[in-house]
């Protein structure tokens, strides 16, 4: 999982993380966990926060350098 990628993406588009955490209806503290990986991100929240990024989950989570067999 590459939460770089969020960190990023949420800094583009200039939301606080306080305000991420008040836009999913989550603690600041249990958001500011799941940026730094301290915490596990179920499928669903990954699909709250690409909606209010506005993009996919695959498009912030996976990471670009997977390679095919």
């Amino acid at each position: 999982m590459n939460l770089d990628n969020l960190r990023k993406l949420r800094e583009h588009k200039n939301i606080s993380c306080k305000s991420m955490a008040e836009k999913l209806d989550v603690s600041f503290q249990y958001y500011w966990m799941i940026e730094n990986g301290k915490r596990g991100l179920s499928y669903e929240m990954a699909i709250r926060i690409a909606k209010i990024l506005g993009t996919t989950p695959d498009k912030i989570f996976l990471s670009t350098n997977l390679t095919t067999g």
